[in-house]
């Protein structure tokens, strides 16, 4: 279970919540440093926020680079190297820009899924590589069409590589456990509430369609924003602070996560 940080304070809280490993949100690093999401932010920034959070906590990290932050194949390994330099042990990588109805090749992209993972052979370590193919996101077709292209893919990303298939969005039951089924590799999940209607599966109905990683992706930054402006509202336009002081009660709570966001909880 992943619950996706987006700089060195989220990550620290959510290590000392109890979680064995920190992964990240390009969506949530991006709206932190004032930007919209899809490799909009430098990859110059991104290392210094992933840096920060590796020096953060001792959980292994693991690093949303969106397609790779490179228009080329050299370009890509050259981002990635860099990447894997800062300490971070896996990648999620998608076949997407900007999520554009045309996903990129998928020769192509199985070449880039390669060539990262010779690159981390070549350093002596195995990189998890996470690969999301958005066929869900941007495939004009009908769902049944959309679900045959996210197996076929997935299934030539694990040749390629990949240790794990990223799919999103989904949320029927039956198309989970079909994807769980039809693909040769562990399937990751995204349980966002703000992309769809209703709620995803629990946890514990995931782990019995076979589920084996679950995200949540940008929807904790997204509340967290949702939160900041609920309260922004209410004091300018009402002068009072009800929905600051019910996210505040009781204050023991506040004030532990504080102290677990900066380590002062040790």
């Amino acid at each position: 279970m992943l619950l996706n940080s987006w700089d060195t304070g989220s990550s620290k809280l959510i290590e000392a919540c109890g979680y064995k490993a920190i992964a990240t949100t390009s969506m949530g690093i991006a709206a932190a440093l004032g930007y919209p999401d899809c490799q909009v932010l430098q990859l110059s920034e991104l290392l210094n926020v992933i840096t920060g959070i590796v020096k953060g906590v001792q959980v292994p990290v693991t690093v949303d680079i969106e397609a790779g932050y490179g228009n080329t194949l050299d370009e890509i390994i050259d981002s990635v190297t860099r990447i894997i330099a800062t300490g971070i042990v896996g990648i999620n990588i998608e076949d997407s820009i900007d999520l554009n109805p045309v996903l990129i090749d998928e020769l192509e992209f199985c070449e880039r899924i390669a060539a990262i993972r010779s690159l981390s052979d070549s350093l002596g370590i195995h990189l998890v590589i996470n690969a999301r193919t958005d066929s869900f996101y941007t495939s004009p077709g009908s769902p049944k069409e959309k679900l045959a292209e996210s197996i076929r893919r997935g299934n030539m990303y694990r040749e390629a590589g990949a240790d794990c298939i990223f799919v999103q969005p989904v949320w029927e039951k039956e198309t989970i456990a079909t994807l769980v089924k039809e693909i040769n590799a562990p399937v990751n999940i995204l349980a966002n509430p703000t992309i769809g209607a209703g709620l995803p599966p629990s946890v514990r109905e995931l782990q019995d369609l076979g589920v084996a990683r679950l995200s949540l992706g940008s929807s904790v930054m997204k509340a967290t924003l949702a939160l900041i402006k609920k309260i922004a509202i209410e004091l300018s336009q009402q002068g009072t602070y009800a929905i600051l002081s019910d996210a505040l009660v009781p204050f023991s709570e506040a004030a532990l996560a504080y102290k677990m966001a900066t380590g002062l909880h040790k």
